[in-house]
């Protein structure tokens, strides 16, 4: 408001010649404006002597699902105010698929709600009914406080304070700690178009990968052939030792990538990122070993369910979960995780083995999830 309110005044300065008029609307927010055009005639006003500031200490804050969070933001005026004043703050929020999809400026993506303050009076909105607060532990503190966190809650979150005709904000970036991992069809490799790959993620307990959590994966470690959709439409695949059908022996080590592909048409595997689990992911001591229908089963018996390929992956990672018996999971294939390299258990590099999708009326072990 401020920036339309300047054009305004240096007319109003400019057409103030002798026996002429200029009435500025009547509004008053508590601050004297004050013209400082003398000598330069830019026109330009400020606030007399005061500034508001939103700061942030952290501009990433990362968690695990099903915890707390706390997004730090402060606000402070320049010089300190001798009273206080009724400030309002809005929280809103911009999902973690929409920040680095390129759209078209009609379609762009538009910030959500998450809460708006003044006061003692606040409300928040959509999923973040119930689970979001302001901190409010000293003048000015108006971090979020978010509780339960879901699996969607990552993104780029943005504190807005609002003065009258001041309205300064500051954006931190949520992530939530997890894993990424290559997710093919059962039908085999590139299978999925975008939206099947969507939902192939969601299937596993997952969301589609960032093209920043599969940089982070990459440059963790993770090395793999098979090109796969991520969430902002992009197909790309990372590699930590090039080679030949892998980009070639001539590129370095880095995220391959073919762009933009079209969300329907084109055929892909997908990389999923899934986050920490909020329960346990356990092999279940069964006798005999178990098909398929029998291991749903006996996952039921031990108060469990069979569990995700992503709960699996989360486990691996995150907890440390080590196992050297194949078992199957919920989508039919059979894998085990490996932390610690030993004999007859795979290659020495520690990782999720697979047995791809074997008939359902194989027997192996079962993991469960409860």
């Amino acid at each position: 408001m401020l920036s339309l309110l300047r054009p305004l005044l240096a007319a109003c300065l400019y057409l103030l010649l002798p026996g002429g008029q200029c009435r500025m609307p009547a509004y008053n927010n508590g601050f004297h404006y004050q013209d400082i055009s003398n000598g330069n005639g830019n026109g330009e006003i400020y606030f007399n002597g005061v500034r508001l500031h939103v700061e942030s200490p952290q501009h990433a804050v990362s968690a695990a699902r099903g915890s707390s969070v706390i997004l730090p933001c402060h606000y402070h005026y320049e010089p300190e105010l001798t009273a206080p004043r009724r400030t309002r703050v809005k929280w809103s929020w911009l999902p973690a698929n929409s920040i680095s999809a390129p759209v078209s400026p009609a379609a762009s993506a538009r910030e959500t709600e998450v809460m708006v303050a003044m006061g003692n009076r606040h409300r928040s909105y959509g999923s973040f009914q119930g689970r979001v607060r302001l901190r409010r532990s000293a003048p000015g503190d108006m971090s979020l406080v978010i509780n339960e966190l879901q699996l969607n809650d990552t993104g780029r979150y943005r504190c807005e304070v609002i003065d009258g005709l001041e309205d300064e904000s500051v954006t931190v970036e949520l992530e939530l700690r997890g894993v990424v991992f290559p997710y093919q069809s059962q039908k085999g490799r590139y299978h999925f178009n975008f939206f099947e790959a969507q939902q192939a993620c969601q299937d596993q307990d997952s969301t589609l990968a960032t093209s920043e959590q599969l940089f982070t994966a990459w440059e963790e470690g993770l090395d793999w052939c098979n090109a796969g959709w991520l969430a902002d439409g992009t197909v790309q695949y990372p590699i930590t030792v090039p080679r030949d059908g892998c980009g070639g022996l001539e590129l370095a080590s880095g995220l391959r990538s073919y762009g933009q592909r079209h969300r329907l048409l084109h055929h892909y595997d997908a990389f999923c990122f899934s986050p920490a689990v909020k329960g346990t992911v356990y092999f279940s001591k069964h006798p005999t070993r178990l098909n398929f229908t029998d291991a749903i089963q006996a996952c039921a018996t031990s108060g469990g369910q069979i569990a995700k390929v992503g709960q699996l992956y989360a486990a691996w990672r995150l907890m440390g979960l080590d196992r050297c018996d194949a078992g199957w999971l919920a989508d039919g294939s059979v894998r085990y995780p490996i932390t610690k390299s030993r004999a007859y258990c795979g290659p020495p590099e520690p990782g999720v083995r697979s047995f791809g999708f074997p008939p359902p009326f194989l027997k192996f072990g079962v993991y469960c999830y409860r």
